[in-house]
Formats: structure tokens, sequence, C-alpha cells
């Protein structure tokens, strides 16, 4: 019975620091998958001339949109990834805060908010 209770404490007192590293370690691997995509779209624009359009989304990465001359894709080695919150990333072109903007919402799915619901984006993040 004192076992129990001591785990129990234990728990108590390490559980919600484990929790708050994995908050902040699902915001880590957005600005990394951002900052790959951000690579990619570099990539894009040097053989295309443009980057995609809104339209054309981050899916131009792995297929020609149809008639883009230069397109020497596909320029990920794996299919588009959603965020590590399970949605997919937001991406405009042109963007307000650069050539394109592109962006998670964090855990929340909305914007604004701290911690793991603050956003990660292109532009702050892993620069565009």
């Amino acid at each position: 019975m004192v076992v129990l209770i001591i785990l129990s404490l234990l728990a108590a007192l390490v559980g919600p620091r484990l929790f708050s590293k994995v908050g902040k370690g699902k915001q880590v691997a957005a600005a990394s998958q951002i900052k790959i995509f951000g690579q990619a779209l570099d990539q894009y624009k040097l053989d295309t001339g443009d980057y995609p359009t809104t339209e054309q989304g981050l899916s131009a990465l792995q297929a020609n949109p149809g008639g883009i001359q230069g397109w020497d894709g596909p320029y990920l080695k794996k299919g588009i990834p959603k965020d590590p919150w399970g949605r997919p990333y937001n991406y405009q072109c042109p963007g307000q805060h650069g050539d394109y903007d592109l962006y998670s919402y964090g855990k929340d799915g909305v914007p604004g908010g701290t911690g793991e619901s603050k956003e990660v984006d292109s532009w702050e993040n892993s620069g565009s």
C-alpha cells in the first residue's frame, strides 16, 4: 500500500513535466516540417520560376499540378505530412508575410494561443 502511495505521488509530480515536454516536442516537429517544406518550395521555385499558388497548394511538391514548365519533382521524398496534431498545414501564396505563408495553428487548431496552442509559421520560425 505504501508503495502505491509513493508511486502515485511520483506520478503526480513527474507527469505534468513530462506532458509539457511532449507539447514542446510537437511545436519543434512542426517547425522542422515547415523548414523542410520551405526548402522544397524554394527548389520548386528554382525549377519553375514561381512558388505554387494557393490553389495548387503543397500537393504541387508531389505532382505536377498540370502544365507547369520546368517542374522536376517530386520535391519531397515522402507524401505531404499533416501537422503533429493531425491537421493539414495552411499554405498561401502570395503570402502576407513573405512570398508564401506556411503555418500550423497548433494544438487547438485556431489562431492565437500560447504553449502548444501557439501557431508555428514560416515567417517567424523557419524563414520564407
